[in-house]
């Protein structure tokens, strides 16, 4: 099927590695991930002139500034990041905390910081995001404990914390060759939630490759 501006989705997915926005105003997109569009759209740094108060009220992370543009005017605007899963996600004055380099757009709308966890950030408030993973994503229910290279993000609850099975690290040191096939895997690390909230996971301990 060949597409064009009619027959393309407003605010879907094309398939599961391309997705569709219908850009009526402000966006925010990281650089590099826009493969096509249709329509009057300008791309433009955070900070440049009037988008500076973008930086100040909605992406309150001056680390992650320089990874973001903000798309204005009109159009259709497909997303892509090198084959990997897209979906869209939405927030009802809610908290979402997700890796950073999964965050391909986000509405002006949400309020965007950096997370005290590292590699993170958390988005606050009303409005709609992109996001990216590694094959297709569910949502768990803690009490739950995660392998920290499968973790996607997590949802109005609080930050995890770290939980070390022992038995399985002293095991793994007795083991020959275990030090080079197995430390560092989700069997000897891995993150424990707990509390009232959702925890996004995905399908594969890869993260994705940049």
């Amino acid at each position: 099927m060949i597409l064009n501006h009619q027959t393309l989705p407003a605010n879907g997915n094309i398939n599961p590695y391309a997705f569709c926005i219908d850009v009526t105003g402000e966006m925010l997109i990281r650089k590099g991930k826009m493969i096509a569009y249709y329509g009057s759209l300008r791309f433009e740094a955070l900070g440049a002139g009037p988008f500076e108060v973008l930086v100040n009220e909605v992406l309150n992370s001056p680390l992650q500034a320089r990874n973001f543009v903000v798309v204005t005017g009109r159009g259709k605007l497909i997303l892509g990041d090198r084959g990997h899963n897209l979906a869209s996600y939405d927030l009802e004055d809610g908290s979402l905390t997700i890796r950073s380099e999964n965050v391909l757009g986000f509405q002006p709308s949400l309020a965007c910081h950096e997370s005290i966890i590292p590699g993170y950030l958390t988005l606050l408030g009303t409005g709609s995001f992109v996001a990216s993973s590694n094959g297709p994503v569910h949502f768990l229910e803690p009490p739950v404990k995660v392998d920290e290279d499968a973790l996607l993000g997590w949802a109005d609850m609080p930050a995890p914390s770290y939980r070390y099975d022992y038995n399985y690290v002293r095991g793994a040191l007795r083991t020959v060759g275990a030090l080079v096939k197995g430390w560092g895997t989700g069997e000897e690390k891995q993150l424990d939630f707990s509390g009232n909230g959702t925890v996004l996971i995905q399908a594969s301990e890869r993260g994705v490759q940049r």
